[in-house]
């Protein structure tokens, strides 16, 4: 799924989020509560040109990798959309018969008064 795209080894800290910005990866101090926000700072330079189609993370080893952008998020069938909305008139239909028949549902198209 990911390809690398430059070896750095970056060492790792338990408390600091690692990042890739601008070819280069940085390290900024993990959100902890009572702990004022860290400073970023640059860790390594990466030397590569980023392309928007990508994003580009830091993997286990300490390089830099990167993984093909879901543009779009994931498709729906259009079967099922179909089946849903018979489902939900019919419930609505059953709901007028229960309060009083066609008078009922008259009524409720109607306008709201205030």
């Amino acid at each position: 799924m990911a390809e690398k795209v430059a070896k750095l080894g970056v060492e790792r800290e338990k408390d600091f989020m690692y990042y890739v910005k601008d070819g280069g990866v940085w390290k900024v101090q993990r959100k902890q509560p009572g702990v004022p926000k860290g400073r970023p700072e640059k860790v390594a330079d990466g030397g590569f040109q980023m392309d928007t189609n990508y994003i580009y993370f830091v993997d286990r080893d300490g390089d830099v990798a990167r993984a093909k952008r879901a543009v779009g998020g994931q498709k729906r069938k259009k079967s099922a959309a179909k089946k849903r909305r018979p489902a939900r008139k019919a419930a609505k239909k059953t709901k007028a018969k229960a309060k009083g028949g066609k008078k009922a549902a008259k009524k409720s198209k109607g306008k709201k008064r205030r």
